[in-house]
């Protein structure tokens, strides 16, 4: 006679298989078997939480939504403090970008790479990085690049050019994850994106009435290639990075880009930077303002693949657009900036936003990701996935075992 099965209890399928060749067999067919087992249980949990009563505004009330948006303000003062500590180093005439970001790449290997090595070992880690390293490269190449020529695009072109032209991050962002990944915007995304667009441009247009623009440029045309490059390298890596974090552990992400990154932007240091460097200011107040950067930029670094996960590259930049209203608050206690009466409005602006690019998706958000699988089989299950929100919601109710797969 058959078991009775209690509706909505899990079983896995049984299977009779016949086995040779010892242990190693067996342990493959227990890992095949466990990853059926964790798929049946995240298509089951996915269904329950796609399944959930929702209205409009739903999303807009989850922890996720609220987690991303503080997260996205977090990264929004880290570039401004960044930014800040750079204008520290230029007033004491260190202009360096190449060297002084060097630090961070080694911070994040002396991190993520150490821990990383010390989870898979050094064999494992060899054999990722024979396999994958050159992805790994290209994302490392695009990120250096990218900081590199937007640094550079301010020596020779004004602010206001260069941040209307790093406009064309958000614009590459949304093409490349509409082309490569698969990714469908909704009415309410393209929304939200313009009237966050809106809103920068009403921070620009302050400047621009204050006389805060940078005035008058070295080479205008020159330093608007170098910011359309730095833009287009941003995009590429934003959405390569996203595509990485939701497949690989973010500490093996993050290793590899410190690893590679440290290389790649010592070699660019060692070649663009020479003479800058001899011609810098090195003083106690210089070492200290590079400390608090390299601090500040792994902090920016550690916290940007929760983002992706949780939402997307195409949020993630449009999040950042309010770092010129933090920038101004702190220039007001720092430089003694004045405010404008459009900067607390272009805020507000920017903030609703993102708000509305939420409107009306889903209680997931943009947590699973159609490149990943209807089961998010091809992603890993961690912090911030949706397959992991799926195996916690199966666990639950008892269709998943309460051993965890659950990594960073």
């Amino acid at each position: 006679m058959a078991d009775y099965q209690k509706p909505g209890q899990y079983h896995g399928p049984t299977t009779t298989v016949e086995v040779t060749g010892g242990s190693n067999n067996e342990s493959r067919i227990d890992s095949i078997s466990n990853d059926h087992a964790t798929n049946e249980a995240v298509s089951h949990g996915l269904h329950q939480l796609e399944a959930r009563k929702f209205h409009w505004y739903s999303y807009l009330t989850t922890a996720d939504f609220w987690i991303v948006l503080i997260l996205g303000q977090l990264l929004s003062l880290c570039i401004t403090a960044t930014n800040t500590f750079t204008t520290f180093l230029a007033n004491y005439g260190t202009s360096i970008p190449a060297f002084q970001t060097v630090f961070m790449y080694i911070l994040l290997s002396i991190i993520y790479l150490t821990y990383t090595l010390y989870t898979y070992g050094p064999k494992k880690y060899g054999r990722i990085l024979l396999v994958d390293g050159w992805k790994y490269f290209i994302l490392s190449f695009l990120d250096v690049q990218g900081n590199y020529f937007t640094v550079l695009a301010y020596r020779y072109t004004n602010i206001l050019s260069a941040q209307l032209i790093n406009f064309w991050a958000i614009v590459c962002v949304v093409i490349i994850s509409f082309l490569l990944l698969r990714v469908r915007y909704k009415i309410f995304q393209i929304v939200g994106i313009l009237i966050c667009c809106g809103g920068m441009g009403l921070l620009l247009a302050s400047d621009h009435i204050q006389g805060t623009n940078g005035g008058p440029a070295e080479n205008m045309l020159k330093g608007d290639l170098f910011a359309l490059l730095g833009a287009t390298c941003y995009g590429l890596t934003n959405v390569f990075e996203e595509w990485y974090v939701s497949k690989r552990p973010m500490y093996e992400v993050l290793s590899f880009m410190g690893l590679f990154g440290m290389c790649i932007n010592g070699v660019q240091a060692a070649i663009f930077d020479r003479q800058s460097f001899q011609q810098a200011t090195w003083n106690n107040e210089v070492a200290g303002y590079l400390v608090g950067y390299t601090l500040v930029l792994a902090l920016f670094y550690s916290v940007v693949p929760f983002i992706f996960r949780i939402a997307s590259a195409a949020f993630y930049n449009i999040s950042l657009l309010t770092a010129n209203f933090w920038g101004t608050i702190i220039g007001i206690h720092v430089f003694g900036y004045a405010i404008h009466f459009l900067y607390p409005i272009a805020f507000v602006l920017i903030i609703v936003g993102l708000a509305v690019y939420f409107v009306a998706g889903s209680m997931l958000g943009e947590s699973k990701k159609p490149w990943l699988g209807d089961n998010q089989e091809d992603g890993v299950a961690g912090w911030g996935t949706a397959k992991l929100k799926a195996l916690n919601t199966a666990r639950k109710q008892g269709m998943a075992p309460a051993e965890s797969n659950t990594t960073v």
